[in-house]
C-alpha cells in the first residue's frame, strides 16, 4: 500500500536535484561568459570598478574574476579555479573558467534525460586521462637554454596580453629575471622562486622602453644622514643587520629611580659606550653600507658617518633577504657576532639615485645576483598595473619552461587534437558513459570556437574546416592564427603553450566540473537575523528549493 509513497518520494527528491544543477550550471555558464571575450589576442580588456572607487582595466581573466562579488555559491567556486591556475602555472587563467563552464553547459542536457552525475563524472574522468595522455603524444621538447626559442615561446605566451602591442620588451625581462634568479637543484632540475626573488617597482613617469632588470637590487630608502654619507659607493662592503641599532628599551615597563644627579649623567654615559661600542663593532669590518631593518639611533648615525660609512634603515625583511641574496651577504642579527664571511662584496656598485620626487637606492652591477629588480616605468599607473600583471603571467611561463621545458601547439590547436582523438575514441567506451564521454570531447572545442568568435570570423566555417582537417589526423598543429583568424599552422607562426599550463588547465576545469555536478542540494547555514525574543526554538536547516536558486541574482548589477 505504501510503496507508491516512496516511489513519489524519490522521484521528488531527484527533481529538486535536477533544479539545483540547473542552478548551478546557469552561474558556472555566466561567469564563463564574462571573461570569454577575453581570450586570445584579439580580446577585449574590461574595466572593473573597485570598491575604493578606484578603476582596474586589464584582460587577464583573474585579475578581473578577483574583483567580481558574486552571490552564488557556484560562481564563488568557479572563480576559485582561476586563482588556483594562477598560483599554480601562473597563466591559463581564462581558459579554465571557460572549458570548465563548457563542460558544465554539455552536461546539463544528460542531467535532464536523469543520468546519474557519478555516471557523468565517470566519464570526465576517463576523458580528462585520454586527453593527459595525448598531450604527452604531441608534446615536443625544447632546448630551455636557447634564449630565441625561450622568447619566441614567452611571446607567444603574452601574444594575448595587452602589453603585446610593445613587442618583445615584456617578454625580455621577464627571460631575463627569470634566469637572473634561477638556481641548480641538482640532477637537472632548476627552480625559480618568483615571488621572494623577483621584485617589480613600478615607477611612473619615462616611457615603458625604458624599463629593464637591474642586476641587483633597488630599494625605496634614502641614507639616513643625506648630508654626511656617501651615495655613490663602488664595490660597497655591505653588512646586513636585523637588529637596532639604538639603546635597548626594557621589555616591559621599566622604572629607574635616581638619587643623585649625577647618576642621570652616568645612565646617559652607558647608554651612549653601549651604543658607541655596537658601532665598533661593526666598524671591526670596515663596511661601506650598513643597512637594518629595525631603528637606527642619532648617535648610531654620528659614529657611521664619522668613519665614512652609510646607513640604511627600517628596511622590509622581504628586502633585506633580496640584497643578501644579490651581493652575498648574511643578515646578521647581534653585532657582536659578525665574522668576515657575513659581509656582503658581490655588489659592483651602491647608488642613491632621485626618480621623480623619491629617492631611490640601487646595489647593482652583482657578481652572481640570485634576486633582481624588474623597474617598471611607464605612463600612468593604470598603464603600469597591467604592464605588471602580464609581467607576472610571462615570468610564470618563463619559470615552467626551465622546470618543464616542452611545448604543446597553442591557437586552439591542442584542444582540437584533443577533441578529434576523444571522439574516435569514444565509439570504444562501453555502457551509458559513452555519450557523457563524447559530450566532454565536444566541450574541448570551446577554445577554438572562443579564439574564432573574439577575431570576428565566420565561426562555423572555420570550426568546420577545423574539425575536418582534425578529423583524419593529417596534423595535430592546425589552429586559429588568433590575429587573423586564418587557420593556419601553429609550428609555422611560431604559437606556442607551455606543456604545464595545458595540463594544468584540463585538470583543473575537469575536477571543479565534476565537483559541482557532484551536488545535488545547496544548505543555507545562514541564520536570519530575528528580531529579539522571536522564535527562540532551533533553526532548522534551510534547503533551497528551484524557486530561489533560480532567483538567486549570478551576476552583480
Amino acid at each position: 500500500m505504501h510503496a507508491p509513497v516512496l516511489v513519489l518520494k524519490d522521484s521528488l527528491k531527484r527533481e529538486s536535484g535536477t533544479k539545483v544543477h540547473h542552478a548551478n550550471i546557469q552561474a558556472s555558464k555566466a561567469v564563463a561568459d564574462i571573461i570569454r571575450t577575453t581570450l586570445g589576442p584579439r580580446s577585449m580588456l574590461k574595466m572593473l570598478l573597485d570598491a575604493s572607487g578606484g578603476i582596474v582595466v586589464t584582460n587577464d581573466g583573474n585579475a578581473i574574476l578577483r574583483e567580481l562579488d558574486l552571490a552564488h555559491p557556484a560562481a564563488k567556486s568557479m572563480i576559485e579555479l582561476s586563482r588556483t591556475q594562477d598560483e599554480e602555472v601562473g597563466d591559463g587563467t581564462t581558459s579554465v573558467i571557460i572549458l570548465a563552464g563548457e563542460m558544465l553547459h554539455v552536461a546539463e542536457a544528460f542531467i535532464e534525460k536523469n543520468f546519474h552525475p557519478t555516471v557523468i563524472c565517470r566519464a570526465y574522468n576517463k576523458a580528462l586521462e585520454d586527453a593527459i595522455a595525448v598531450l604527452d603524444k604531441i608534446a615536443m621538447p625544447i632546448d630551455a637554454k636557447d634564449r630565441g626559442t625561450m622568447l619566441g615561446l614567452v611571446k607567444s605566451c603574452i601574444g594575448t596580453k595587452f602589453t603585446s602591442q610593445f613587442g618583445d620588451l615584456i617578454a625580455d625581462l621577464a627571460i631575463d629575471a627569470t634566469t637572473t634568479v634561477g638556481v641548480d637543484l641538482g640532477q637537472g632540475l632548476r627552480d625559480v622562486d618568483i615571488k621572494n626573488y623577483i621584485k617589480v617597482e613600478k615607477v611612473p613617469g619615462g616611457q615603458l622602453e625604458d624599463s629593464k632588470v637591474l642586476k641587483g637590487v633597488m630599494i625605496n630608502k634614502d641614507v639616513v644622514a643625506p648630508g654626511k654619507m656617501r651615495r655613490k659607493i663602488v664595490n660597497p662592503r655591505i653588512i646586513l643587520l636585523d637588529c637596532p641599532l639604538e639603546y635597548k628599551k626594557g621589555e616591559n615597563q621599566t622604572n629607574a629611580e635616581l638619587l643623585k644627579e649625577e647618576d642621570w649623567s652616568l645612565l646617559l654615559k652607558i647608554e651612549e659606550e653601549y651604543i658607541e661600542e655596537l658601532c665598533m663593532q661593526i666598524l671591526k669590518f670596515k663596511p661601506d653600507l650598513v643597512i637594518t631593518e629595525k631603528g637606527l639611533s642619532d648617535l648610531a648615525c654620528h659614529y657611521l658617518s664619522k668613519h665614512g660609512v652609510s646607513a640604511i634603515r627600517r628596511l622590509r625583511k622581504t628586502d633585506n633577504n633580496r640584497i643578501a641574496k644579490a651581493c652575498g651577504a648574511v643578515i646578521v642579527n647581534r653585532p657582536d657576532e659578525l665574522q668576515e664571511s657575513d659581509v656582503g662584496t658581490g655588489a659592483g656598485l651602491f647608488e642613491v639615485k632621485k626618480i621623480g620626487d623619491e629617492f631611490f637606492a640601487f646595489i647593482v652591477d652583482c657578481k652572481d645576483p640570485k634576486a633582481c629588480t624588474v623597474l617598471l616605468r611607464g605612463a600612468s599607473k593604470d598603464l603600469l598595473n597591467e604592464v605588471e600583471r602580464n609581467l607576472q603571467d610571462a615570468m610564470s611561463v618563463a619559470r615552467n619552461i626551465i622546470k618543464n621545458p616542452t611545448l604543446v601547439p597553442g591557437g586552439g590547436a591542442t584542444e582540437l587534437t584533443v577533441s578529434a582523438t576523444l571522439k574516435q575514441k569514444s565509439s570504444s567506451v562501453e555502457g551509458i558513459e559513452k555519450w557523457p564521454y563524447e559530450a566532454a570531447a565536444i566541450a574541448f572545442e570551446a577554445i577554438p570556437r572562443t579564439l574564432a568568435q573574439n577575431c570576428g570570423v565566420n565561426v562555423i566555417r572555420t570550426m568546420t574546416a577545423l574539425q575536418g582537417k582534425h578529423a583524419n589526423g593529417e596534423n595535430a598543429w592546425i589552429g586559429i592564427d588568433g590575429n587573423t583568424g586564418a587557420i593556419t599552422d601553429m609550428k609555422e607562426q611560431k604559437i606556442w603553450d607551455a606543456y604545464n599550463v595545458k595540463a594544468q588547465t584540463f585538470k583543473t576545469a575537469i575536477e571543479a566540473a565534476c565537483m559541482l555536478l557532484r551536488i545535488d542540494d545547496i544548505v543555507s547555514g545562514i541564520k536570519n537575523k530575528q528580531a529579539p525574543g522571536a522564535g527562540q526554538g532551533p533553526s532548522k536547516p534551510k534547503v533551497e528549493t528551484e524557486a530561489d536558486a533560480d532567483g538567486e541574482q549570478i551576476l552583480p548589477d
